[in-house]
């Protein structure tokens, strides 16, 4: 099944921001005729408790196993109607399955679909009776009637606030590059940031391998590419840090077997110590390093463990 650039984009990133809070499963494919669910997620009972760091998508995530169709465009009718084939399937096993086990699903409980569209038009939200549920969610978010258990998520409505980001970065235009600013102006401390900035970085290198790119996939590349951009100086600092510090791990081991004919055990901790210097008392340490004995050399940084 081949996968365009923004499909395997939007399946890697929900997959990793979902990951910590359940079992994340990607082109699931459902009973019936052969089917996929973009991304499939049932969360763990402990999920709800740090889920809201992923804001709004936390919020629907713990409810109850969720279907995510993220689209490029918006989706057409029998695109929708796909979807809701694929939901339908998915509640259609969990009940067989509760009946084999002589058990019941609470009708909360069911599985729900997620349609993520960069847009949705009066007429597509008209033609599936989807409406607004101010009193419970935000804008932008439109619910089909109650017993289809499905919504629309129009990512060009929803509010520019930290709790949609993570939604509209898989918006469109002005709506994914200011996403990807507030992205990067994350704190670098931030896990998730640089999670998604790395899928981002490794998404993009894959993709430019690719000999034909079609205009939305290049408006991805473009959109992304001030995160990406952000991730490769990352990768490059990083890069740089580890070189630095293997010449220094090899500059000391060469230094003792220099002094005491092999680094053992002992040495190598003494080794990895040294590491942990700043590059100032790394400098003095190495200046002692000859005048120094094995027993003192141990004796000095047995102290500092």
């Amino acid at each position: 099944m081949i996968q365009q650039p923004h499909d395997k984009f939007a399946k890697q990133f929900l997959e990793e921001l979902l990951a910590p809070f359940g079992e994340v499963r990607t082109n699931r494919e459902v009973t019936d005729e052969a089917r996929f669910v973009d991304v499939l997620f049932s969360p763990t009972p402990t999920s709800a408790t740090n889920a809201e760091t992923l804001g709004l998508l936390g919020r629907i995530a713990v409810l109850n196993t969720t279907l995510l169709e993220p689209f490029r465009n918006q989706p057409s009718k029998t695109e929708v109607r796909n979807c809701l084939q694929k939901l339908f399937t998915v509640i259609a096993d969990a009940q067989r399955k509760a009946n084999r086990e002589d058990t019941t699903i609470a009708e909360n409980d069911l599985a729900r679909l997620w349609i993520l569209a960069p847009s949705a038009s009066k007429a597509l939200l008209k033609a599936f009776g989807a409406t607004l549920d101010l009193e419970n969610w935000i804008e932008g978010m439109y619910f089909l009637p109650e017993g289809i258990r499905a919504a629309i998520v129009a990512i060009n409505k929803l509010p520019q606030t930290p709790e949609t980001l993570w939604f509209r970065l898989l918006g469109r235009g002005k709506v994914q590059r200011k996403a990807v600013e507030e992205l990067v102006a994350l704190p670098p401390s931030d896990l998730v940031r640089r999670n998604v900035l790395e899928i981002i970085y490794r998404w993009r290198i894959s993709v430019m391998a690719q000999t034909e790119l079609t205009k939305d996939d290049q408006e991805l590349i473009m959109n992304l590419t001030q995160a990406y951009q952000e991730a490769r100086a990352a990768a490059v600092q990083e890069g740089i840090e580890q070189g630095v510090q293997q010449e220094r791990r090899q500059v000391v081991e060469n230094l003792l077997r220099f002094r005491f004919g092999s680094v053992d055990e002992e040495l190598t901790g003494v080794v990895d110590s040294l590491l942990q210097l700043t590059p100032e008392e790394f400098a003095r340490v190495l200046l002692e390093l000859s005048n120094l004995s094995r027993e003192e050399l141990l004796a000095r940084f047995d102290s500092h463990r």
